[in-house]
């Protein structure tokens, strides 16, 4: 029985975790400084609390958080796997870009611990689905392909550290700036009062796009907050094309108003919009 270390146990890492649990993984995490929902979704995951030992003594050690938060759980976790006789392989797979990734990667090699860079493509696992496309890359991959015997859809992307993440970024930069986009479109037209005439014109000429705008935008609603970070570490991925990196800092910009007070009204348009676009 394997015993991987998930964390952290929010949307993504509990439904990971509670996949692995029920391929006949033994799953730990870290609930230190977490709140009562974090908790519950461990505990129906059948994810178990461990102390940071604990969690560097696990044949594979899964970082699933934040883009914010993916450097200092490397940090705070260093003196464990230091100090860990038997070394676990520490895979990022976190929203970041291939410089992050680096500096993580240069933070967990220090320790003597294998690491990989990897990436996770699509929704939460869910009971009877086949779940996400978890993709690592790095100079030895094998250790990770148990996650395929326990449920995941594992791939390795070719090339080392900072593959993973490239395509992390370039699938997230198409997938979540289309979001982005819509939603600055579609707030222009209602506050000019073209609203109606945008969807109308969208279903007629569009309607894949605008069944994608009825479902994408509910769904980015709630995770406003967590994108924002990320459209940073695109931008950064960008690199010296200075367009690209402006568009996306305003996208950074953009959903980090919608998450705030000041852009419960906006919310509000976006979902009235996608729930009239729902009903075509």
């Amino acid at each position: 029985m394997p015993t991987i270390a998930v964390i952290a146990p929010g949307a993504m890492g509990s439904a990971i975790g509670a996949r692995l649990a029920g391929h006949g993984a033994r799953v730990l995490t870290s609930l230190d400084g977490r709140g009562a929902a974090s908790r519950a979704r461990a505990e129906a995951a059948g994810m178990a609390h461990a102390g940071d030992g604990d969690l560097a003594a696990a044949d594979l050690v899964l970082s699933i958080v934040p883009p914010a938060d993916a450097e200092a759980l490397a940090r705070r976790l260093a003196p464990a796997l230091a100090a860990a006789a038997k070394k676990p392989v520490y895979i990022d797979a976190n929203a970041v870009s291939p410089e992050t990734v680096g500096r993580i990667a240069g933070i967990v090699a220090a320790t003597g611990t294998p690491f990989l860079d990897g990436a996770i493509l699509g929704l939460p696992p869910k009971p009877g689905a086949g779940g996400p496309r978890v993709y690592v890359s790095g100079p030895e991959t094998a250790p990770a392909l148990v996650l395929r015997d326990l449920g995941l859809d594992l791939r390795v992307c070719p090339g080392g550290v900072g593959a993973a993440s490239s395509l992390k970024m370039g699938y997230a930069g198409l997938n979540k700036g289309l979001t982005a986009l819509a939603a600055l479109m579609i707030l222009a037209a209602d506050r000019a009062g073209a609203g109606e005439a945008l969807r109308a014109e969208l279903a007629e000429n569009e309607p894949a796009l605008l069944a994608r705008f009825a479902t994408g935008l509910p769904d980015m609603a709630p995770k406003a907050h967590r994108w924002a970070p990320e459209m940073e570490e695109i931008a950064g991925f960008l690199g010296p094309d200075a367009a690209g990196r402006q568009v996306f800092a305003g996208y950074a910009d953009l959903y980090r108003r919608l998450a705030g007070e000041a852009g419960a009204a906006e919310i509000a348009a976006l979902i009235r919009f996608a729930a009239a676009a729902a009903e075509r």
